[in-house]
């Protein structure tokens, strides 16, 4: 990879993957058009660490409501993180059933099944932007009179959204929990802050997946290359993704309280006629 594609990458992850239009349709579509490998050593590696990016992009931006929320009191942080491990709990119960049931459906129980290559159909990627986008233009009808506040039913409820939303490149996960909060009445500013606070906690886990599968292909791949020689650009486009992430997050907010987060699902659906336009 080159300088500029590595720009490319970082700034399309950075704003992709926290505003809701699915940054892994948009890396992988990006992908495609620059001819690179997304199973290349040195792509897994730019991955993982433009993840490390926009997570420290979400704890940054959000860390000062976190603190009036999380953090206000021994009761707010009881109360708070129980609707996190909750929500986090139903992700992953949802997850890895629906992962079991697309190995048996797909793969008819194979050993050597991974759900990520499925990620590389183009009819997938666009059915489930289009069906986030549904989601969003649906949601953006409660989002005006949703102003009530996080119960433990609706965390577990968002969880389980999230959760769907795992198998599937092109559903994105914020765009789907933060809709999920506006049709079950949470605040625009709640929902949003509950969607990232799960991102933040579920985001480590994806980091580790990745690393694993970096560690495997640049085993396999059985390069002498150091890795330090990967490290240098990798970091560099992290730092890309960090300043992207918060730019997006900053459009997010605004759009969310200016009564703009439809245009989001208007998006997705356009993209998915993208999506299966060019590629």
């Amino acid at each position: 990879m080159n300088a500029l594609q590595i720009a490319v990458l970082a700034l399309v992850q950075g704003v992709a993957e926290l505003l809701p239009v699915s940054s892994s349709a948009h890396v992988i579509l990006a992908e495609k058009l620059m001819g690179l490998d997304p199973t290349a050593p040195d792509m897994t590696l730019l991955l993982v660490m433009l993840h490390l990016g926009t997570m420290f992009a979400v704890i940054v931006y959000f860390w000062r409501s976190w603190r009036q929320t999380y953090f206000a009191s021994r009761h707010a942080f009881q109360t708070n993180g129980l609707q996190v491990a909750l929500a986090t709990a139903a992700t992953g119960v949802v997850g890895l059933v629906l992962l079991q049931a697309i190995k048996h459906l797909v793969a008819g129980n194979a050993a050597g099944f991974e759900i990520e290559q499925l990620f590389g159909n183009t009819r997938l990627i666009a059915g489930a932007l289009a069906a986030a986008g549904v989601l969003i233009l649906v949601s953006a009808i409660s989002a005006n009179t949703a102003n009530g506040e996080l119960s433990l039913q609706s965390a577990a409820w968002i969880g389980a959204v999230q959760g769907a939303c795992l198998p599937f490149r092109g559903f994105s996960r914020s765009g789907a929990t933060i809709s999920s909060g506006l049709l079950l009445g949470v605040s625009r500013r709640r929902a949003e802050e509950f969607s990232f606070a799960l991102a933040v906690v579920l985001t480590p886990a994806v980091i580790a997946k990745e690393g694993y599968r970096f560690v495997q292909a640049h085993a396999s791949a059985g390069t002498s290359a150091p890795l330090w020689h990967l490290l240098g650009p990798s970091l560099a486009g992290m730092g890309l993704s960090f300043l992207a992430g918060l730019a997006a997050l900053r459009w997010l907010s605004r759009w969310l309280e200016q009564g703009r987060w439809y245009l989001f699902g208007a998006y997705c659906l356009l993209a998915a006629l993208v999506v299966l336009i060019v590629a």
